[in-house]
Formats: C-alpha cells, structure tokens, sequence
C-alpha cells in the first residue's frame, strides 16, 4: 500500500543493477498542486496571505495576518515547553542500570538544548510581536526598506530584507571562516 503512494508518478527510465536482470524504476515526487497566489504553504492553519489589489504594504490586515502566525508559533512552542517539563518528570525515575541512566540523560540534554534553541525563537517571536505594536514589524532594521510578504511569510521573525541578510552572513562567514 505505501510502495503504491511512492510510485505514483513515474519516470519512464529503468535502470539495471550490476548485471542483474531487475530493473529499478526512477520515482519522482509528485508536485503540490498550487494556490491561486503560487504558494501551497500553510503555517499553523493559516493560509498564506493573499494581498488585494493596490493594499498598502503592512496593512492592517497584514499585520493581523503576521500576528496569528507569530502567536500560533509562540503557543505551539509553549505546549512543548510543558510537554518536556512532564516528560523530564515523568520519566526521572532512578534506573538502576548504569547505561540506562546515561541514556536518559543525554535524551534529557538533547531535550534541553532543544529547548534552549526554542526559548530564543520565543524572545524573537515576541519582539516581532512588539514591533506589530509599533509599527515597525515588515521593513529592514538595517535599510529600512520592505522585507517583503513572501520572505516574511517563511520566516516570520525576519528582521532583515533579503538582500541585508545576504550581506550579514557573508560578513559573518568571511570573519568567523
């Protein structure tokens, strides 16, 4: 049943394996079918922003869109903070098997340093979220110019336009490379 789903759409090439008669065939994706606007995407639930005709650039429906997003993503990663906290205290029992134990910690750390990671997505979050309040959430802390919906679409933390961003981790690779 699954080797149904992964071959079907097909390339019309076989191969032979060294010699052997079976011949192998070439599974290529199938492609999402795409939205109105290009973009298939949906983060959180929430259909990709579809701008109207002649709208103003950050506009309120905009920013309210930008909005749901960055708190959905916050939520999300809140209900992971409290599922490790249970799972860590759940399962902090004393096992009585040395490489028991050492396993179950470095699970633990993993799940740490995850978390870690995810604490400052959060900070990042909620900055973006203040500077919805302000008013300065879309345009480049570096040129000032749009971000842009797309880029912010994918990455709704952005704080950079594409071309900035670009710029910074060239410097960056070039000082730390």
């Amino acid at each position: 049943m699954a080797n149904d789903n992964q071959n079907q759409v097909l390339d019309e090439n076989t191969d032979v394996l060294d010699g052997d008669k079976t011949a192998v065939k070439r599974v290529r994706k199938a492609k999402p079918k795409a939205a109105e606007g290009g973009s298939t995407a949906s983060l959180f639930g929430i259909e990709p922003y579809q701008p109207k005709k002649n709208e103003e650039y950050m506009s309120d429906g905009q920013l309210e869109h930008f909005r749901k997003i960055l708190q959905a993503w916050k939520a999300e990663l809140m209900s992971e903070v409290d599922r490790t906290l249970n799972t860590m205290q759940d399962e902090s029992t004393a096992l009585p098997d040395v490489n028991d134990r050492a396993t179950q910690e470095e699970e633990f750390a993993i799940e740490l340093r995850t978390r870690d990671r995810e604490r400052k997505l959060i900070r990042k979050i909620e900055q973006s979220l203040e500077d919805i309040k302000s008013g300065d959430y879309g345009y480049c802390e570096t040129c000032g110019i749009e971000i842009g919906l797309r880029r912010l679409e994918a990455r709704p933390t952005a704080t950079q336009c594409i071309d900035c961003k670009t710029l910074a981790e060239i410097k960056e690779k070039q000082n730390n490379g």
